[in-house]
């Protein structure tokens, strides 16, 4: 997920009573929460080393108890040096603090595991990825409810208060406004439910629900993000079932098997989603609905051939140059096109089509890797 929704997962715990656990809890809890996130630095490195660390240790079992441990140790000895430093007692509470880093650390991979990019939580013994494929990785229902509720226990200054107005200003616009990715825009409904959302939160502000209700509007919004995810997941179990039966078919046309399956979440809309599918000749993408009595029927139908032949081969080469050995490590459902480059050189263009699809043309991107291959 976004640190946005990570950083507001780590607020409600904070509000729900972790914050009473020790001086600096909030603080502690909102930094635990976005921790595992600290493998952004590998960006420095360059794309590929990014690709491959990415969700890496630091989202691992592993990887996320150490840090979760050694966090707040180091955040405990700095402010006791400070507090010497300043001449006061020191403040923070050792068990509180690890408490909270624990709690909201796991929570990172957890909600990394909800959507379909996924993570690899047996590092550095097991590198497969595991997928939830419940909600998209940037979420506004989340948003909504984790946002409102720290928006009405937090914003009791007017500075709060506009920080908090501008924020929402600026999610509203993005989702009611801007266009999305061609297949991947937020429907009309998704965006009539989220400013009626917004309404309902200032009319609760208004009425002071936060004073009269205090940990219990953090406590229940936490909640209410579970059942959230539970009633994903029986969305998620009928569109898996759609599109397995969809890849069926897909197997018997071609006469060959079925190699993979998945459904995955778009934006902000749980009545759709984009299913892949990969047989021996093929790889499929194609998007269905998730309310019973529809059928199978599949919307925005793509079909993308796998190479044969003289192609295949070149693709095979390519599949060696050690870039293109990262993006298959990451690559859930990869689709390899062959083309021309401007020297004549044969380019094969891998994609990954959870997120984008192939292309005619040269380009660069997080899901994209070209490959040169010279001629034998």
């Amino acid at each position: 997920m976004d640190n946005f929704t990570h950083s507001l997962v780590g607020l409600a715990a904070a509000k729900a009573g972790l914050e009473r656990v020790s001086p600096y809890a909030t603080a502690v809890c909102v930094l635990a929460a976005n921790l595992p996130d600290a493998d952004v630095a590998t960006l420095f490195a360059g794309r590929y080393v990014y690709l491959e660390e990415h969700r890496g240790v630091s989202h691992s079992i592993a990887g996320t108890l150490a840090l979760s441990l050694v966090f707040p140790l180091i955040f405990y000895g700095v402010e006791r040096l400070l507090a010497r430093w300043r001449g006061r007692e020191p403040r923070a509470k050792l068990k509180g603090l690890l408490l909270c880093s624990l709690a909201l650390g796991a929570s990172h991979p957890l909600l990394d595991w909800t959507n379909n990019y996924g993570v690899r939580p047996l590092l550095p013994w097991d590198a497969r990825w595991l997928y939830g494929d419940l909600v998209f990785i940037l979420d506004p229902w989340i948003w909504l409810l984790l946002g409102g509720a720290g928006f009405l226990l937090t914003a009791r200054t007017t500075r709060r208060t506009s920080v908090w107005a501008v924020l929402g200003l600026m999610l509203t616009v993005a989702i009611v406004f801007l266009p999305g990715q061609r297949g991947m825009t937020i429907p009309v409904a998704a965006r009539v439910v989220w400013v009626a959302g917004v309404i309902l939160l200032v009319i609760a502000y208004r009425l002071d629900v936060a004073r009269r209700w205090g940990a219990a509007v953090a406590v229940v919004a936490l909640l209410m993000v579970v059942c959230y995810w539970g009633a994903l997941s029986l969305l998620h179990n009928g569109a898996v079932r759609r599109a397995q039966y969809a890849a069926r078919q897909y197997a018997a046309d071609e006469g060959g098997r079925v190699l993979k399956v998945a459904a995955m979440p778009m934006p902000a809309d749980p009545t759709t989603w984009r299913c892949a599918v990969e047989t021996e000749r093929a790889t499929y993408r194609f998007d269905v609905s998730s309310w019973e009595g529809t059928g199978i029927e599949r919307v925005n139908e793509r079909r993308y051939e796998k190479p044969r032949d003289a192609a295949a081969e070149v693709v095979r080469r390519a599949s060696a140059d050690p870039r293109a050995q990262v993006f298959l490590g990451f690559s859930r459902f990869p689709v390899a096109t062959v083309r021309r480059g401007a020297g004549g050189e044969a380019v094969v263009q891998f994609v990954d089509i959870r997120f984008t699809e192939p292309s005619d043309r040269a380009r660069s991107d997080s899901f994209t890797v070209e490959i040169p291959v010279a001629e034998k």
